[in-house]
This record gives C-alpha cells, structure tokens and sequence, in this order.
C-alpha cells in the first residue's frame, strides 16, 4: 500500500473540510507548493490534489497551482474535482499530473466518462464518496440515488483503471476506517482501490494492510497528518517495512 498525504485546495491554500462541508475550513498553509514538497521529503511516493474549489463549482479553479505541484514535485500527482469533461482532464494530463480521478461525471454522464477512459487509458480513476451507503456528487453535496453496487460494473466496463473509496461521514473526523465497506469494494473488483476518509492512526493503516492482498492499493490521509495524530514519515517506514515481511 502507498500512504497519500492529501493537499485539498480551497482559495489558493492548503485546507481540510470536515465531512466535506463547505464551509468547515481548517486552513493548514497558504503555500500548498511548499506543502507538496514537505511530504515527498518526508517519503511521499505519490500525492492526492482535490481541487475544492473546482468540485463545488463544477469548473477547474486551481489549473495554475496544480501545474505548479506537479512541476516542482518528483513523484506522481493524482488529482481530482472539478474534471466534468473530455478538455478538462485532457489539460491536466497534459500540465503534468499523472492521473485523473473523476466523481460527478463517471455517474452523471456515463458516455463522457467512458470516451475519457478510451483517450487516456490507464490514467482515469472514479471517487466513490458515500454517506449511508449512497453515493454523492457536485462536491458531495447531491445525492446520486446510487450505490457502489449499482455503478460498479459499468465503471469496469467503461475502463476505469482504479477506484478511490471515500466514507463521507469519517471524512475529517478521525473516527476510524470503513473496514467492511472497504474489504466488500475490494473482493467486488479487480481494480486497485484507494482507501479515504477517517484515518486517525498507525492502528488504522494496521487495520488496513491486511486487505493489500485483496487489493487495497493505498490509503489517503489529510488531517491526521496536519494535526499530528498521524506521524507521516514513521507510516511510511512502517507500509515499507510490513510490505518487506510480507514479501518475505
């Protein structure tokens, strides 16, 4: 499993929602650059950007500090919100990021998803973000009416090539991990699947590592690491070290 430290962008800074609501701001820097840059030196391999702004107004609103990033960064940079068409995510691709992960139109508009998937293959990833069990979109504030269940098999269909699993109701709270939902996603697909939402701990990537072999693929944390409940660099030593007995 990969550990991402999540840098969510809302106004040009460095931010974290609570469940996603928008208004729930925790500021934790104005130069979300230099942010990057502090955990790929702790020993990020990989980055999750959520462009906030993009996802609640449906256009991208960071497309500068996003190249930036990828720019300034060694290591590949997933990306999401706001990407809800072909020429968007394209754009992106193009500025540097090494992936797309896509939410309100892989299940809003089903025929720009798939086209997006035939013309970056490999590249398109879907963000799941559920409440009770329901699938939401427009920056989680819509309810989509659908399950994980209900879309799953058309996203492999369309050539989604990973999947982004988000408990909306853990998200920013530190309460702990989704482990059934999580282990259900996992045994349903073959795609890798990015775990989201609620982790506090080492415990809770403890937790975790034992649905690697079923193909849980990595974990994204923000603010157990802004806050320090989450010692980024010692999970990091601590996946490489279990990945090596596992190898072993």
């Amino acid at each position: 499993m990969i550990l991402y430290p999540a840098i969510d962008l809302k106004g040009g800074a460095c931010v974290r929602l609570r469940q996603g609501e928008k208004d729930a701001v925790t500021v934790y820097g104005s130069d979300p650059v230099a942010m990057a840059r502090h955990w790929v030196a702790l020993g990020a391999e990989a980055l999750h950007v959520v462009d906030l702004d993009g996802a609640f107004d449906g256009k991208p609103k960071n497309f500068e500090l996003v190249k930036n990033i990828c720019a300034e960064v060694g290591v590949p940079v997933q990306l999401g919100g706001g990407i809800r068409d072909l020429a968007t995510a394209e754009s992106y691709i193009q500025a540097g990021v090494a992936r797309v992960l896509i939410g309100t139109m892989a299940l809003e508009a089903p025929d720009t998803f798939a086209a997006l998937c035939r013309a970056c293959p490999g590249k398109v990833g879907v963000s799941l973000d559920a409440r009770d069990g329901r699938l939401k979109t427009k920056g989680w504030v819509a309810d989509s009416g659908l399950t994980v269940a209900d879309v799953l098999p058309r996203l492999i269909a369309d050539g989604a090539a990973f999947l982004v699993y988000t408990d909306i109701s853990r998200d920013g709270m530190q309460s702990g991990v989704n482990v059934p939902a999580l282990e259900a996603l996992c045994r349903a697909t073959s795609l890798p699947v990015l775990a989201a939402g609620g982790v506090t701990s080492l415990d809770d990537l403890k937790v975790l590592a034992p649905l690697a072999p079923l193909g849980l693929a990595g974990v994204i944390t923000g603010r157990a690491i802004y806050e320090g409940s989450l010692d980024f660099a010692a999970a990091v030593a601590w996946l490489k070290s279990a990945k090596k007995e596992t190898a072993a």
